[in-house]
């Protein structure tokens, strides 16, 4: 098992076996950094936000978008950057809005971000 990423300032990974981290398996110790600064830069949340985000299951559907990169030949940073940039495009959709009460029209990974940040810290859905 290898240890999730530690820096003063970057959050490690509170699941190693499954959202972002496990999902991107031998990559995670240099995607993990590179996910945390990407969307932290991007949607302005902190890095325990992003963490929180990472961790989840949206988490490994985002380490699949960047997978999806490594796969097309992008290197490691570029395919973050990219699943990054994609994911702030998209929009919160009016059911997605109901189901997780997110403003309808957000940038999509900024409203889960702060979604499982809400979530993680009252523990409510």
């Amino acid at each position: 098992m290898h240890t999730a990423y530690t820096h003063p300032d970057m959050p490690a990974s509170r699941n190693e076996s499954w959202g972002f981290w496990g999902t991107m398996r031998e990559h995670a110790t240099n995607a993990w950094p590179l996910a945390i600064t990407s969307i932290a830069d991007a949607t302005g949340e902190s890095p325990d936000a992003v963490r929180a985000f990472l961790d989840s299951w949206h988490g490994r559907h985002f380490a699949d978008d960047v997978s999806n990169g490594l796969h097309a030949g992008q290197p490691l940073a570029d395919a973050v950057q990219s699943a990054t940039a994609r994911w702030m495009k998209w929009t919160i959709t009016r059911s997605v809005s109901r189901e997780y009460g997110i403003p309808r029209g957000m940038p999509y990974l900024h409203g889960l971000v702060v979604h499982h940040d809400i979530f993680e810290q009252t523990g409510a859905d």
